[in-house]
């Protein structure tokens, strides 16, 4: 009876309900890309009310990565026991609350904590609602509903640059904080209204009610409802610590490292690129208002890339199409910097950088659930995210001691360039490892992901 409702929702065109899903799937993860880069804008303002040098500032730009890495590795899993639904609502106010305290920091230090606390929201958020898109579409439309949320990452990144440069001349800087703090708590009502369960976690894990919970989504969609639900199995009574126990068994072990390893580095290339962009567009001479309108067009140039990963994804395979992705990336920022001199080559430059970058961060994402079984495809999203972030964390760290002992920035973009030519590498042998499984599909247990 399992398989019947997830071949159902395999095969079957995607019901307006599933489609409603994946849109409050989008509308979350857009307050998330608001919460996450607006630090990289107001990161020179910040620097100069409180006197920072570029290694202090890398750790502001870091720690709301930390906790991303946090909420990712610890928080996420809990979403295999407790649900989708009241880990995505917890996390997102979470995230609210420590964006509004954000703006009322008075050093640098209680910034860099309540950055921290908002990551810890947003990391709870990413792994849950990728696989809750990819849970609620057609196996079709599967890479693109999740390569759709880094789409709203970006696009909400995107609001947020330019919300950032229309109110700080006024405002300051806090501002931007509270506006992001504000719109994304507004979003948690309309979750709890709206947002379901996903119907792999009740028949796998089987909470009070599933039957009937199952048998309402299931008339919302169209597909056939259950008599009774199948036999009690041992996954459905494993805690998190049992999930992830699960990605390192012999059938998953090598490819769990090899996602990992693409997604350490594809993220450490990905947040030096978005956090340092608009800085060193200024040091390489360009005005602060440039510099900015630079990190929007990456956001913009996400947009459009995410998008188009999921739509090739749909027609070739994904791998393939992700590979493709890392070294064009490479190659353009091998060759970026030496393009300021010409202001609208290197932000067109810029735009293509915003496309291949965001669709290497998409393709990871919609890759990743494909590999795991429903019961640990959130904690197999989460802890190849949180690996992620300690790439993340560690990448405007390093950036910021590299430009303190005077590294030019053409030599950062081609370190950061030689990044995605490994993540590549990481990404092919992955392919070759888990040919049959690395399709953006849900597979109903690792036996049949690997």
């Amino acid at each position: 009876m399992t398989m019947t409702i997830r071949e159902n929702l395999d095969t079957r065109p995607m019901a307006p309900y599933q489609c409603m899903v994946v849109a409050l799937c989008f509308l979350i993860n857009m307050m998330d890309g608001f919460d996450v880069l607006v630090m990289a804008f107001v990161a020179a303002p910040v620097s100069t009310e409180w006197s920072l040098n570029g290694a202090e500032l890398g750790y502001l730009l870091s720690a709301g990565l930390v906790g991303m890495a946090i909420g990712s590795l610890f928080v996420a899993p809990w979403a295999d026991v407790v649900g989708r639904r009241p880990l995505i609502i917890l996390s997102v106010s979470i995230a609210g609350t420590g964006m509004i305290c954000s703006s009322f920091a008075s050093s640098p230090e209680m910034l860099g904590v309540l950055r921290l606390f908002t990551g810890v929201g947003i990391g709870g958020i990413l792994a849950s609602s990728y696989v809750a898109a990819g849970e609620y579409s057609s196996k079709r439309w599967r890479g693109l509903s999740i390569s759709l949320q880094s789409t709203a990452y970006a696009l909400g990144a995107t609001i947020g640059g330019t919300v950032a440069a229309h109110i700080i001349p006024d405002l300051g800087w806090r501002s931007v904080f509270l506006y992001g703090g504000i719109v994304t708590l507004a979003t948690v009502p309309v979750m709890v209204m709206l947002f379901p369960e996903s119907i792999d976690f009740l028949i796998t894990r089987r909470p009070k009610n599933s039957l009937q919970r199952i048998n309402r989504l299931a008339k919302k969609m169209g597909i056939p409802v259950l008599t009774k639900l199948p036999g009690v199995t041992q996954v459905s009574k494993e805690n998190s610590l049992g999930s992830i126990r699960r990605l390192f068994s012999p059938a998953l072990l090598r490819s769990t490292l090899l996602i990992w390893a693409a997604f350490f580095l594809v993220m450490f290339g990905f947040y030096f690129v978005m956090s340092w962009t608009p800085r060193l567009l200024v040091s390489a001479g360009l005005t602060t208002q440039q510099g900015i309108t630079g990190g929007i067009l990456l956001n913009i140039g996400g947009i459009f890339g995410t998008a188009l990963v999921g739509l090739l994804a749909a027609r070739f395979r994904l791998s393939k199409v992700l590979t493709a992705y890392m070294i064009i990336t490479a190659v353009l920022l091998a060759v970026f910097i030496y393009s300021t001199g010409n202001v609208t080559i290197a932000l067109g430059i810029v735009l293509l950088i915003g496309i291949f970058l965001n669709g290497c961060i998409a393709g990871v994402y919609a890759l990743t659930p494909g590999i795991y079984g429903a019961a640990e495809r959130v904690t197999g999203l989460g802890w190849g995210i949180g690996t992620g972030r300690v790439g993340a964390i560690l990448s405007p760290l390093v950036a910021g001691v590299l430009i303190d002992t005077q590294w030019a920035p053409a030599d950062l973009y081609q370190l950061y360039g030689a990044v995605f030519v490994l993540a590549a590498l990481a990404i092919a042998l992955l392919h070759k490892t888990h040919r049959n499984a690395i399709q953006p599909v849900l597979a109903e247990s690792p036996a049949q992901g690997a």
